[in-house]
């Protein structure tokens, strides 16, 4: 094997490399040999078909297998023999092609930067958090409460109010056509919800016990039935039972029907789980800010096949939100610049993010791992079971999980090693931060890894 450096620029590097006829002849002729001593033929003693005939039958595809194989090792063995670590696959572009002759390629390669030595004490980082106050918790409580409360017949009857849940019998026609999914018995409608088409429930308010009543609305222009959008409907409806609500207080009986011990139990799970919500908010802020700085403080050059795969990502979701309706402003050559800048600098994050990960002896173990599998299962009430053992049988789908686990555990190795420092805010300005950064990073050219 021959290999000549055609060209080194940047990241890039270029070689021809020359492959002897003789190597690929004698890997066929070895792989005839593997051959003849299993192959049957008719007319021929198993492991007796002469050589001559199977190179006949078989030559060509073995010579396909040897070719393949040995661009592959060849060139493996030029980006080994040269410490080389490679960004993507290597391009092989095969310029002298035939049986007998010397196979002579091209392989273009786009390598890995090299980062060199880091260092992240110099970075300061502002992380905002508040406590949980007291009211968020009692109003998180009385939700509790509310969604727990019982309904009960309305005794003496009276017409239907506002606030209460009524079971009815409907069916809805257009011009005095019914129509498909306009119909239902025995269904129950909390008045005031905004579960129905708008105006449904304000005239269902008055409403009696078997008194029918016929209901008209217009269907919003933008209805997701598109035979029905801005159409005018009659609903003939028939209230066939009344029930109020009533409300149930946060007390330790509702705490145990929510299976805590009491309500103080309660209280205090309400209160953490705010808290952790707060903290992820937190934590989400100062990774965008770290990121920032990050992406400042660090231009070394990326690879371009690795830019154009990120882009050519991000700007297959940008057209199909075109296509959905969404409107971008700028022409478009300005937002395909905007978004290769984003493409870069995703990429460039990446790379150093998986460099400190490396160097760092940084991994993610197999219980984070199936921590993660447990978390996407219980993203999908009652289907934990088939989420799992979806997992199981797909490892490269479980290997993706893998990624966001590692970037996590990198960043906060380097918020260890970064000067963090903590200000105390209240829950609405750490909201409004929050929204603040959000709406920032709407905008192409702001826009973060995540």
């Amino acid at each position: 094997m021959q290999v000549t450096e055609l060209s080194a620029e940047g990241l890039k590097r270029q070689f021809k490399i020359v492959v002897p006829a003789g190597d690929l002849s004698a890997k066929v002729d070895e792989r005839l040999a593997e051959l003849a001593r299993t192959a049957q033929m008719p007319g021929f003693r198993p492991g007796k078909v002469p050589v001559g005939l199977l190179k006949k039958q078989y030559g060509q595809a073995l010579y396909g297998d040897a070719l393949e194989q040995a661009v592959n090792q060849s060139t493996a063995k030029a980006i080994e023999d040269r410490g080389l670590k490679p960004a993507l696959q290597p391009k092989v572009d095969l310029k002298e092609l035939g049986e007998g002759k010397d196979v002579e390629f091209e392989v273009a390669i786009e390598l890995l930067p090299e980062i060199g030595q880091l260092d992240f004490s110099g970075i300061e980082l502002e992380r905002l958090k508040a406590d949980v106050p007291e009211k968020d918790v009692d109003d998180a409580l009385d939700r509790i409460a509310k969604a727990n409360r019982e309904q009960k017949p309305v005794d003496p009857p009276r017409p239907a109010q506002k606030g209460d849940a009524i079971k009815l019998d409907f069916v809805g026609s257009v011009d005095g056509v019914e129509f498909p999914g306009g119909k239902a018995e025995d269904y129950v409608l909390e008045l005031g919800s905004g579960n129905f088409i708008p105006g449904f429930e304000d005239q269902l308010v008055g409403a009696e016990i078997d008194k029918p009543i016929d209901v008209k609305v217009t269907f919003p222009a933008e209805y997701g039935a598109k035979e029905l959008a801005g159409k005018d409907a009659v609903f003939k409806c028939t209230v066939k039972e009344i029930r109020e609500f009533v409300d149930k207080p946060a007390d330790d009986e509702l705490a145990k029907k929510n299976n805590f011990e009491n309500l103080e139990a309660m209280r205090k799970a309400v209160s953490d789980r705010i808290g952790q919500d707060y903290a992820r908010i937190s934590r989400s802020m100062v990774k965008r800010q770290l990121l920032d700085k990050l992406a400042d403080a660090y231009k070394f050059a990326v690879p371009d096949g690795l830019v154009e795969a990120e882009f050519d990502s991000i700007w297959r979701r940008i057209e199909e939100a075109k296509k959905n309706g969404e409107k971008f402003e700028g022409d478009e050559e300005k937002l395909r610049k905007e978004y290769r800048d984003i493409a870069e600098r995703r990429v460039r994050l990446g790379l150093l993010l998986a460099d400190v990960g490396r160097s760092n002896s940084i991994d993610v173990t197999p219980e984070e791992l199936n921590q993660a599998v447990m978390r996407e299962a219980m993203r999908y009430p009652g289907q934990e079971r088939q989420v799992l053992e979806f997992y199981g049988k797909n490892a490269e789908l479980k290997e993706q999980l893998r990624a966001p686990i590692f970037e996590e555990k990198t960043v906060d190795f380097i918020l260890e090693l970064a000067k963090v420092t903590d200000k105390s805010v209240t829950p609405e300005e750490l909201m409004k931060a929050a929204r603040e950064a959000e709406e920032a990073e709407d905008a192409p050219s702001e826009a973060a890894t995540n």
